[in-house]
């Protein structure tokens, strides 16, 4: 009985299936890879959040002080009035300790510190600056401002969601709440709280730092890979 010739394989054919072979290939590295950066996190970053509010105050020096004007820079928010005493709890103080510590943090991008007063009628100008010297403000790093009574309510209330009310005695009954925005206008942390574990401010003080000193070539597909991952500090 004579042999069967063996059929010959199509060159379409097995082109098709190398092609097939090198996808299933490709895509099991992209999906280990995928994974390896979930679960590795090699990279941390700080969620974003929301816009920040834009404002247009006037600070200490009795100058126009906007948003604008930290536009490429980090800052750090907190909302008080320099008239709170005990029993409420001046944040300032929490301001303090972290402008202490900021040259702890190797930055190419400024770091700031901003407080705003919601007792604009008593907190004029000259009331903020005294407030600075109290505090031991560097003013080249933190700043102090206040607006108008519906400027500051669009801005805190409606923009930060800080709640704040004036009482009787002269005193605010208030959310304590600090908030980390980066250069864009994003807010990228927030702290509701009126202690905060300043470790956790300055680390990530530092994440943010991190993420704009490596924010151009490639570094800059891993940091986005990050945020798209949710590799954010636990």
């Amino acid at each position: 009985m004579a042999a069967t010739a063996p059929t010959a394989v199509s060159p379409h054919r097995s082109s098709g299936m190398l092609i097939w072979r090198l996808f299933f290939v490709l895509f099991g590295l992209m999906a280990a890879g995928v994974i390896w950066f979930s679960t590795a996190r090699p990279i941390t970053v700080l969620p974003r959040i929301t816009l920040a509010p834009g404002f247009y105050f006037t600070d200490q020096t009795e100058e126009k002080f906007t948003s604008e004007d930290l536009r490429g820079q980090i800052a750090l928010y907190n909302f008080t009035y320099t008239n709170c005493t005990e029993p409420c709890v001046q944040t300032g103080s929490v301001m303090a300790q972290v402008q202490s510590r900021l040259p702890e943090i190797a930055s190419s991008i400024p770091l700031k510190l901003v407080t705003f007063s919601i007792d604009p009628i008593r907190d004029d100008a000259t009331q903020l600056a005294t407030f600075a010297e109290e505090m031991g403000a560097d003013t080249a790093v933190w700043h102090f401002a206040t607006g108008g009574e519906q400027q500051l309510k669009s801005v805190i209330g409606g923009g930060f969601s800080v709640y704040y009310k004036a009482q009787e005695d002269g005193r605010f009954k208030m959310d304590p709440a600090f908030f980390l925005v980066d250069g864009n206008g994003v807010i990228r942390a927030e702290y509701r709280t009126d202690t905060p574990d300043i470790e956790i401010i300055m680390r990530d003080f530092g994440l943010l730092a991190a993420e704009v000193d490596h924010s151009e070539g490639i570094y800059r597909f891993a940091y986005e890979a990050a945020h798209l991952f949710s590799c954010y500090p636990r």
